[in-house]
């Protein structure tokens, strides 16, 4: 029994050896952030960034056609500035698209004068639709 035994205690000694391996690989290969992180609602994530900008160069290039509103979230702002551009420019012989490509212009610029956390409040949040 003893054979046994000895064989037994040396497949434990190896299997901790083995954890106790695997844990400090674990940490130290685990950033530093990830393993302070908290959890801190209401400030805002990496996509909210991502979507600051993408909003704005969407107004500045193609605010016209309202597609900031739409990856804003805002439907009804969208379609309303699509129509006046579509319908109303057809009738005006493209003044009133000129007219909504300056107030995407405008938006843009204030997307992009706004930090992360107070776009994300104010966009987000609060669903401001308009400047």
């Amino acid at each position: 029994m003893t054979g046994d035994q000895d064989i037994d205690q040396e497949n434990d000694d190896i299997l901790n050896d083995s954890t106790r391996r695997e844990d400090k690989f674990r940490e130290e290969t685990t950033p530093s952030e990830e393993k302070n992180a908290q959890n801190h609602y209401g400030t805002p994530q990496k996509a909210v960034q991502n979507k600051r900008i993408l909003a704005a160069v969407l107004a500045i290039v193609l605010g016209a056609f309202g597609i900031h509103k739409f990856i804003l979230g805002y439907t009804k702002e969208g379609i309303i500035l699509l129509v006046i551009t579509l319908v109303l420019g057809a009738l005006t012989c493209g003044v009133a698209g000129w007219a909504m490509s300056v107030v995407g212009i405008i938006e843009g610029i204030m997307y992009l004068t706004k930090s992360d956390d107070e776009f994300y409040r104010i966009y987000q949040v609060g669903h401001k639709p308009w400047f």
